[in-house]
């Protein structure tokens, strides 16, 4: 699975520790920046890059950190079929792959310790949309994916 990793200056350090820890376990990442802290990228520039990613199919999936996950989130989420979930615990990571199918995990380098953001992002990328939900749940929730895709068309349309 290709991802990428972005951030601000207010995330790069723990972006930084996410990148050599992914890439330890053999995954593809692109940095989409800040790529040298000197030389910061805002949360508003180096979003839609990542949503772009979504988008197109380049990456599977991403990752977005800023000061607190919140700006990140905001702007990738104004891009038709991305879904960027802000989480600040290993259950959000998972939960919001299994119930909301969030293709970008966006977190704060103000909150979220390197051990908390690592487990994080394990949860991110090992769980599966609808993954350990029952059987009726699960038909609700594939139910729901239209109806929100049903919604984005429309919204996309004027």
């Amino acid at each position: 699975m290709k991802l990428f990793l972005g951030s601000d200056k207010s995330g790069f350090i723990l972006k930084e520790a996410i990148k050599g820890y992914l890439l330890e376990k053999g995954y593809e990442i692109e940095d989409i920046g800040t790529t040298n802290i000197d030389e910061p990228k805002p949360f508003f520039e180096v979003a839609p890059i990542g949503a772009k990613k979504i988008q197109s199919g380049t990456c599977e999936r991403g990752i977005l950190i800023c000061g607190t996950g919140m700006g990140m989130a905001v702007v990738a989420n104004k891009y038709q079929g991305v879904y960027a979930a802000v989480v600040e615990s290993v259950y959000a990571a998972k939960k919001c792959r299994a119930i909301n199918n969030a293709n970008i995990l966006t977190m704060g380098g103000w909150i979220v310790s390197d051990m908390m953001a690592f487990e994080m992002v394990d949860a991110f990328l090992d769980t599966a949309f609808t993954e350990g939900l029952e059987p009726w749940r699960q038909a609700f929730l594939e139910n729901a994916v239209q109806k929100v895709k049903e919604i984005e068309d429309e919204i996309y349309k004027a």
